[in-house]
């Protein structure tokens, strides 16, 4: 394509934007909304993905040894647990390191437990970790029948609330983006349906001189692109504000613990670009979509 004809269908497109001034209004107003859901939900959505990635991460087993086994079956007992395909890591924690951890847990409070010193009641543990957090329940089920393994605990009916949650939570919020997103290109749709309308004549004696198809087309295209980019505009600037206090706030309040949430960089720039990008597709696409069903060239 010429450079003129490009310039030709940029200036046409910003011609039409300006022409239905109103509509114009309304669609760049309906997706800067729309984005701006899209990008609040985006934003929760990829940090509850961090946080359940981290507690997943964090899943594990803890098997119990049979205070009455001697070496040769803990290391019986290791070798049968690491003999689960689904394993990926066994680590040996001693009775005396399970007290000490104890102690700490509790803080100033953990002098009481100091009488244990001379007297450990605990028992030795293997801290078992699956390949998929997915398996716990069933890899700890398994661990339960073997010989010298007393307790098998890996948090039984909370975790599986956690893992029901996360999925719902993931499933429900992908369902309201992509709901989002068809809002926004039905509504741009409709803005290139009426510009298409008003243009029908200067269309026809477009084709009566010999315009391609994809001549005519072409401005359709841009102006969609141009709605959806104007529209993204100000959610990538909402959305960078509001994370950046949020992430302030927060960050500071959830130091030294595991459950971290994403940093405020690259996180930013690459919901920007990604509201940037889904503004631009939903705009062509609308524009697709109208031309498809009524401009019939």
């Amino acid at each position: 394509m010429k450079a003129r004809t490009v310039k030709r269908h940029g200036r046409e497109s910003f011609k039409s934007l300006w022409r239905n001034g109103w509509m114009t209004f309304a669609s760049i107003s309906s997706v800067t909304i729309t984005l701006l859901l899209v990008g609040v939900f985006f934003v929760i959505m990829m940090n509850l993905n961090e946080v359940a990635t981290t507690i997943e991460e964090n899943v594990e087993i803890r098997v119990h040894v049979d205070q009455t086994a001697t070496k040769e079956d803990q290391a019986a007992l290791e070798d049968k647990i690491k003999g689960i395909s689904d394993v990926a890591s066994v680590t040996f924690s001693a009775k005396q390191q399970e007290l000490d951890n104890l102690i700490k847990s509790f803080g100033d409070q953990g002098d009481a437990y100091e009488l244990f010193q001379q007297d450990n009641p605990l028992s030795d543990v293997f801290v078992v970790k699956t390949k998929d957090p997915n398996d716990t329940k069933k890899v700890a089920k398994e661990i339960e029948k073997f010989d010298n393994a007393a307790t098998v605990k890996y948090g039984q009916g909370t975790v599986d609330r956690l893992f029901n949650v996360i999925n719902v939570s993931r499933n429900v919020g992908i369902v309201l983006i992509a709901g989002l997103l068809f809002t926004a290109m039905f509504l741009i749709s409709n803005t290139i349906k009426i510009t298409i309308v008003a243009r029908r004549k200067e269309i026809e004696i477009m084709r009566l001189v010999g315009a391609t198809n994809w001549f005519i087309r072409w401005p359709f295209f841009l102006e969609g692109m141009w709605l959806g980019v104007l529209g993204s505009i100000i959610p990538i600037g909402l959305v960078s504000v509001i994370y950046y206090y949020a992430y302030e706030y927060l960050q500071p309040r959830l130091a030294g613990n595991y459950i971290q949430i994403l940093d405020y960089t690259p996180f930013v720039y690459q919901v920007g670009a990604l509201l940037l990008l889904m503004g631009a597709v939903i705009g062509i696409w609308g524009s697709v979509m109208s031309i498809r069903k009524f401009l019939k060239v």
